[in-house]
């Protein structure tokens, strides 16, 4: 039996599909649509000290999860999407609008065991592309931060290795101290 390409379909028509906004997050990618795989434990907690952590050490940033990222002939879904309050459109009322049109500060994503990295890393480069400062790609499996920064070298972050950030966010954080977050009943 010979699998079929899936078929192709224009951004626009992507964004119309009711399922779109469904859980897990549905992606486009060169005219695809693919859905994530659906998180599990350790991710979920990765995901949400992510946002405390670096919600409480930033007043000008803002950690957002899944949030919907349309830019540059794509549609992302980070897992964490940290964005400067002052990129943040609002509408007349003073609301944040609904669409976020553009690459996120710093893309950070989460993954899961039955996913590959190639695609991920391939949505963290477009976002790269597009302006974002920073990407990180966590491997819970293998315990390591991989960092992306624009114009330079992936760096891999294991042990007692300084996490990069973006300026604004005043956070020093190791892998280690990451990682330590999947430990149960640990801070």
């Amino acid at each position: 039996m010979t699998a079929s390409p899936p078929q192709t379909l224009a951004l626009e028509d992507f964004l119309k599909l009711t399922y779109v906004e469904e859980s897990p997050a549905w992606e486009y990618v060169d005219g695809i649509a693919l859905q994530k795989p659906m998180p599990k434990t350790r991710h979920s907690i990765l995901q949400k000290r992510l946002l405390n952590v670096i919600d409480n050490n930033s007043e000008d940033y803002t950690a957002l999860p899944e949030l919907r990222c349309t830019f540059g002939g794509r549609s992302v879904v980070p897992d964490v999407a940290v964005i400067g309050w002052n990129r943040i459109e609002v509408n007349e009322v003073g609301e944040p609008e609904d669409n976020f049109t553009k690459a996120p500060d710093w893309t950070i994503e989460i993954l899961s065991p039955d996913q590959k990295a190639t695609p991920v890393i391939d949505n963290i480069l477009h976002c790269l592309r597009y302006g974002c400062q920073l990407g990180w790609m966590i491997d819970p499996d293998d315990y390591s931060v991989l960092m992306f920064a624009p114009h330079q070298e992936p760096k891999v972050g294991r042990g007692d290795c300084l996490l990069l950030v973006i300026e604004g966010i005043n956070l020093t954080l190791t892998a280690e101290q990451v990682f330590a977050w999947l430990k149960v009943g640990k801070g």
